[in-house]
């Protein structure tokens, strides 16, 4: 004997679910987040519990196992280096820092260009992912979303010209992986959308599109 299952049964469970599916992927991120600070929390603590003496190793010990505080801590370390990075004598404590780490075989590989890339995404003065463009992509007459990330460099921008973009094509829906272009600036379309409408838009396979800007509706 089988069970039919009605259509207003199958609504009600798809409308629920597009209710509190946002809400609990927003949890689990947040709740990842936190167990990631957390353990780099407890891995600092680690580091000092080998260098301190035995007597204060009992008192790490019990922040260990405090939930929470590892999030607190990294947020005010994190809020705190920037307030002393945002005077004369904290930009001079951040080269040496700079300079310090740039001199490290190996080590100095991997920080620059790290340093690099996050100067670029989280920089005021830079243009990564401050500009939503429209392009064709993967053929010619088929259209995608994409980001602007800056302009060609060095020996790249020598052959290509002074007239192209460096774009960022987003997959759907995981948006953190995608593909690096080099267009053409006359070939792609700036958009009047933020970058957070653009990502929504690209996370939500088209299903949530932005609102069309009020110049156009006219």
């Amino acid at each position: 004997m089988s069970l039919k299952v009605s259509v207003p049964f199958k609504k009600y469970l798809l409308t629920g679910l597009l209710v509190w599916l946002p809400t609990a992927i927003t949890f689990a991120v947040l709740l990842w987040l936190m167990e990631l600070l957390d353990g780099i929390f407890v891995g600092l603590l680690t580091v000092l519990q080998a260098m301190l003496p035995g007597s204060l190793m009992s008192t790490l010990e019990y922040f260990k196992h405090i939930p929470g505080l590892g999030v607190i801590l990294v947020f005010g370390g994190l809020l705190l280096t920037g307030a002393l990075v945002s005077n004369v004598a904290g930009r001079w404590w951040l080269v040496q820092w700079h300079r310090i780490q740039t001199n490290i075989p190996v080590f100095k590989t991997i920080y620059n260009s790290v340093k690099k890339v996050s100067d670029t995404l989280f920089s005021s003065n830079g243009n990564a992912f401050r500009t939503a463009l429209l392009v064709q992509y993967p053929r010619q007459g088929a259209w995608t979303i994409a980001f602007q990330t800056g302009s060609p460099g060095g020996e790249v921008a020598t052959y290509l010209g002074a007239d192209f973009v460096s774009v960022y094509v987003p997959t759907t829906p995981n948006p953190t992986s995608g593909f690096f272009l080099m267009l053409p600036r006359s070939d792609v379309i700036e958009l009047k959308m933020s970058v957070d409408e653009a990502l929504t838009y690209v996370i939500s396979m088209g299903s949530v599109p932005p609102a069309a800007p009020e110049v156009l509706l006219k």
